[in-house]
C-alpha cells in the first residue's frame, strides 16, 4: 500500500468523538464485549496513568483498584471495540507518566482535582 492509500484508511477509521483527556484524569471507558451472539457494554473506570503513540496507534493506560488488587488495562483509543470514553474527574499532576501510583495505595494514591 502506498502512503496515500494508507492515510485514507487511517482517516476513515480515526475517531474524533473522544473528550480531551490528560494523565491524572479519572476515566470511564465503555468497552464492547461480545458474548456468543449478544453484545454488551462494560465500563472500566480508573486513572489515566499514561498516553502513548500518535494517530491510529495511540493508546491509553488506565489503572484501577479491584478488590484490593491493582488492575491496568491498555486501550487503543481508535479501536472499534471502544464505544465511548467519559471523563469523570480531572486530576492535577506534574508528570506525563504516573507509574509512581503503582507503589501507592489508599489515601496516598489520591490526586488533587484540577480547576
Amino acid at each position: 500500500m502506498t502512503h496515500a492509500a494508507l492515510q485514507k484508511v487511517f482517516d476513515k477509521n480515526k475517531r474524533s468523538d473522544h473528550p480531551a483527556m490528560r494523565p491524572g484524569d479519572i476515566l470511564k471507558v465503555h468497552v464492547k464485549i461480545k458474548e456468543g451472539e449478544k453484545e454488551r457494554l462494560q465500563a472500566f473506570e480508573g486513572v489515566l496513568i499514561a498516553e502513548r503513540g500518535k494517530g491510529m496507534s495511540q493508546t491509553i493506560l488506565v489503572r484501577k483498584i479491584s478488590f484490593g488488587t491493582g488492575v491496568e488495562r491498555l486501550f487503543p483509543i481508535h479501536a472499534p471495540v471502544i464505544d465511548h470514553i467519559d471523563v469523570v474527574r480531572t486530576g492535577k499532576v506534574r508528570r506525563a507518566k504516573l507509574f509512581f501510583l503503582r507503589g501507592l495505595k489508599g489515601k496516598a494514591a489520591r490526586l488533587k482535582e484540577r480547576d
